[in-house]
């Protein structure tokens, strides 16, 4: 019985690995050169670069070899790349959605403050709006191919004052993370400056701003502990999802075989590591922020850690209802407005009008 239980086994074993090279065999030899995000950050060092450098190749048994960098490393800021892509400068790149905002205001429908109060209900978002980013890529960028939707932890608030809650940030100078998240500050009676990521630890340092917005564990990551002393812990910058996408010519040139195989692989060994990640990384973010909790990252720091409340949370989705989502429909047509309404809205209860 053992003995037929291993042959059954080990024939099973050869099939998947015959199958197997026999897909990479239908898969095009092609390179493939990638730009992705923030080359200091996490989501760039443990899922881009290893996913695009070393998976792909490897999953493709040779037949896809790939060049990596970042659009930092490159010199530019970031919200230029799929504007590159759509001309053919970039094959595939990755960025801050935000970042992008005014080539293809469609992107802000993806993520807004107090839309998604947690990252179940960020990739339920994501997930529904996908066919529409997709639309909106392939418009704006000449016919790109969306190919991923990955978030960073939980945007908050790093403050080098001292803050109780959401209504000390009237009259803050507050770095914002994306234009929605401008209007949602300037909503409650702070002032959203547009600051270059790179440059807010300095800004901080120096008094030129106030407090600033992003993800927990890119706080960390950057050092915004040194230059900082209150974490306000309230998602008000909300997911900063990361985009990723393939000029249109270098997707046509690919056969159907190959796209398939790789929108499965971004699927499996990219975009699903990350999200499941996200939930962690938020709260080692917090941890190595502030000393409560475990940070198996490097030494933590000492931030005060401020508690949100049902009021701050009623409040910051006041404010998405009656002025961001108005204020966003009323720089896209009618039809993303619909659209919106007919995904995210069924998701999460609310109405986009102009």
């Amino acid at each position: 019985m053992l003995i037929k239980k291993y042959l059954v086994s080990a024939i099973a074993a050869g099939m998947v690995i015959t199958g197997s090279q026999a897909f990479a065999q239908d898969i095009d030899k092609t390179s493939i050169n990638y730009v992705g995000s923030w080359s200091s950050l996490s989501l760039y060092k443990n899922f881009e670069r290893p996913f695009w450098q070393d998976h792909i190749p490897e999953a493709s048994d040779g037949q896809i070899s790939t060049e990596v960098t970042t659009f930092d490393q490159m010199g530019l800021g970031g919200g230029e790349v799929y504007r590159l892509m759509g001309r053919n400068v970039i094959e595939v790149t990755s960025t801050v959605a935000d970042y992008a905002v005014e080539d293809a205001p469609e992107l802000e429908g993806l993520d807004m403050p107090m839309i998604a109060p947690d990252v179940e209900t960020a990739r339920k978002v994501a997930e529904a709006y996908r066919p529409v980013l997709a639309d909106a890529f392939s418009e704006r960028f000449d016919k790109a191919q969306l190919l991923a939707i990955v978030p960073y932890p939980s945007q908050m608030v790093f403050c080098n004052t001292e803050i109780s809650g959401l209504s000390d940030l009237k009259g803050k100078k507050v770095r914002a993370s994306g234009r929605t998240t401008a209007e949602f500050l300037q909503a409650i009676g702070a002032e959203g400056i547009t600051l270059n990521f790179s440059e807010v630890p300095g800004a901080l340092q120096r008094g030129v701003i106030d407090c600033a917005v992003t993800g927990s564990l890119s706080g960390y990551s950057s050092g915004w502990n040194e230059v900082s002393t209150h974490l306000y812990p309230l998602p008000v910058g909300g997911w900063d999802h990361v985009v990723t996408a393939m000029n249109g010519k270098k997707w046509s040139s690919l056969s159907s075989e190959t796209q398939e195989w790789l929108m499965a692989e971004v699927r499996e060994n990219y975009e699903d590591p990350v999200w499941e990640a996200a939930v962690e990384e938020t709260k080692e973010g917090i941890a190595c922020l502030t000393g409560e909790g475990e940070c198996t990252r490097g030494e933590a720091g000492d931030m005060v850690l401020v508690e949100a409340t049902d009021e701050d949370f009623s409040e910051a989705s006041r404010h998405l209802e009656e002025t961001l989502l108005p204020n966003w429909a009323n720089r896209v047509d009618q039809e993303w407005v619909d659209r919106w309404n007919e995904t995210i809205g069924s998701v999460t209860g609310l109405k986009a009008a102009k």
